[in-house]
């Protein structure tokens, strides 16, 4: 069944300039689709135009019939004295009404024996429990806590809330709804890493259609199983999620490029051919007729548009080879704001040429951690030192300049102390070429802004670069210049990111900041993730094997015999339970609701088992060893 189908569609908001121009695609039902394209591509106007925010100039749009549409990017305007959890109760408006009836019809029930209103009770009692009348308070709980929205943002007015928080009470509100059809525009811009792993996970379970513009990796690694680009007004399909769109456009690029080429050759070979043709055909009119015909060849011949992939920047920052044991070392630092402690007792060593990534949810003190490292606030108690060699320099997740009014040539001249010709020499290695170097700084976009500040730390001699949150809202292709730059960076890098594409390309040890603590993993970002996974797992059966364990004193000693049949017994409870999980599974296909808690619960049963294995092999293995003793 076909959700989402566009055909030769058009929008243009100039004359003879089209955004869109003739773009055609459908969507089957379930799929989940990647958007992708440059800045000021379409793919915002696309969804725009799906939603019916915005009139279409050409082509048609048909929506899957009965099937319900919903776009983040869009805020609803609410009345001013709507809180956050007046604002998720929305997503229930229609079982708040039934809610109402019911209580109506009880109170009619209460005086009148008539039985039509017993029918109506019935039927409305019906359509309250199919719709999850009864579970919407837990449904919201469990949202708001996937989202990271508190009980105090919930008490909160709407209206106060940060562009990022009202765009993730939307987010949690469409999915309060049970949209069929998803439009997410840069869905975890504002979300932390643990949310945004919950997203995914949502994602994985919702039966309905997703499509996405997103500038996260890793994100459109985990979630979409197709993409689509839009370029020059026109639709382009890849089959697989970024990783594979990333690999299958440079291959049918160089293909492209091989058949300019070739044709360009031919062109080349049949014009010289004709022009000396025309000089032999002097006083030769078959001679000349043989020229002519063969320019008419030549104009219509089939061209192949000349490649445009974007080549890599030619750019590298200035380093100083650390030569030292310590790079920096931290000792007892602790920081407290607002009588909340941020952390507390952090020790830490840092050598030469670490790539450190500092992660951690929102909130928990990383750029606090950044700014004490760099000086800009003090600690509470502690020290930060580094080595005597050491040149940091400082690429902020904000990024201001001295005059932005300013132009980037003279930027760099007032700034850096440079000539003209070695500021536009370090522009040109930027990509910043010709008249381009006299745009004002501030009007830049945010990528060219990140651009034009690593450009400038070329001037010194950095051992040790910081970073806080350098992708966060870039588009892929800024993105990808800034790892460029990185790339050929050997020294010294501590970065703050929630761009899992970034921490996976370059961190080789992980600082997780959580709970005032940091704890230091020595790997990938990979290695992280399989060692916390592994960690997690084994805390949650030494949680069931507590639990079990009987108090002290009233132990009795059972023999090896009887604990295997009694955990055998145990471990055949537990397998009959999950059979019969995957048998409910398999019947709610279609209610993702009942679907997310059963997966929690066949989860927990994966768990129970994988301790009662653990149990039962251990028990075995000592009866075993003692019999041959």
């Amino acid at each position: 069944m076909i959700d989402i189908s566009v055909r030769n569609l058009v929008k243009a908001y100039e004359v003879d300039k089209n955004i869109l121009d003739g773009v055609s695609f459908e969507i089957q039902a379930g799929e989940r689709v990647g958007l992708l394209g440059k800045n000021g591509a379409g793919k915002t106007t696309l969804f725009r135009l799906l939603s019916g925010e915005i009139e279409k100039d050409e082509g048609e749009i048909v929506i899957g019939p009965g099937k319900r549409l919903g776009l983040i990017s869009q805020i609803p305007r609410y009345p001013a004295d709507y809180t956050t959890e007046d604002v998720l109760k929305e997503a229930h408006a229609r079982l708040y009404k039934l809610q109402t009836e019911l209580e109506c019809l009880a109170e009619q029930m209460a005086d009148s024996t008539e039985g039509g209103i017993l029918t109506r009770y019935d039927r409305t009692l019906s359509d309250f429990e199919r719709l999850g009348g009864y579970e919407m308070e837990t449904d919201r709980n469990r949202i708001c806590g996937g989202l990271d929205i508190p009980a105090a943002m919930r008490e909160q007015p709407f209206a106060t809330l940060s562009g990022g928080e009202k765009t993730r009470v939307n987010l949690a509100r469409l999915i309060l709804e049970k949209t069929d059809i998803l439009l997410l525009d840069e869905p975890t811009n504002h979300l932390d890493l643990k949310s945004t792993q919950w997203l995914e996970t949502y994602l994985e379970r919702f039966p309905g259609t997703v499509l996405v513009i997103s500038h996260d990796r890793y994100f459109l690694d985990t979630v979409v199983t197709r993409t689509i680009e839009i370029a020059h007004g026109k639709a382009a399909f890849y089959s697989g999620n970024y990783s594979y769109y990333i690999d299958e456009k440079a291959r049918r690029e160089e293909e492209q490029r091989i058949r300019y080429e070739r044709e360009q050759a031919e062109i080349k070979r049949l014009g010289t051919r004709a022009e000396q043709m025309t000089g032999w055909g002097t006083g030769n009119k078959k001679m000349a007729q043989k020229a002519k015909a063969m320019r008419s060849r030549i104009a219509r011949m089939e061209r192949t548009q000349r490649p445009d992939s974007e080549k890599r920047l030619h750019a590298r920052l200035s380093e100083k080879e650390f030569r030292g044991d310590e790079l920096m070392v931290i000792k007892k630092l602790a920081k407290s704001y607002d009588g909340r402690t941020l952390f507390e007792d952090l020790n830490l060593e840092v050598g030469g040429g670490e790539r450190i990534a500092l992660i951690g949810d929102n909130g928990t003190g990383k750029s606090t951690l950044i700014k004490v490292i760099l000086g800009e606030e003090s600690a509470d108690i502690g020290s930060v030192k580094f080595g005597p060699a050491v040149k940091k320099a400082y690429l902020p997740q904000h990024i201001r300049f001295e005059n932005p009014s300013r132009s980037m040539m003279d930027t760099l001249i007032y700034e850096l102390g440079v000539s003209p010709q070695t500021a536009r020499n370090r522009l040109g290695a930027f990509k910043f070429h010709g008249e381009d170097v006299y745009t004002p700084v501030s009007a830049l976009s945010g990528g060219e802004q990140s651009r034009l500040r690593l450009c400038m730390l070329m001037e010194g001699d950095v051992n040790f670069l910081i970073l806080d949150e350098p992708t966060n809202h870039l588009d892929i292709q800024s993105r990808e210049w800034i790892e460029e730059v990185l790339e050929d960076y050997t020294e010294a890098l501590l970065f703050v990111s929630h761009d899992r594409y970034f921490i996976s390309r370059f961190a080789t040890r992980i600082w997780t900041l959580e709970g005032g603590q940091i704890t230091d993993f020595h790997g990938t970002y990979e290695e992280y993730l399989r060692r916390r996974a592994q960690d997690e797992h084994y805390a949650q059966i030494e949680k069931t094997r507590t639990k079990k364990e009987k108090k002290p004193g009233k132990q009795k000693n059972v023999s090896p015999e009887k604990l295997l049949a009694k955990l055998e017994k145990e471990i055949t409870a537990l397998e009959e339970q999950k059979t019969a999980l995957e048998a409910e599974t398999e019947a709610k296909a279609s209610d993702y609701e009942a679907l997310m808690e059963l997966e929690s619960q066949a989860g927990e049963v994966d768990t129970q088992l994988a301790a009662l294995y653990a149990e039962w092999e251990a028990i075995a293995e000592g009866k075993e060893a003692q019999s041959e003793n």
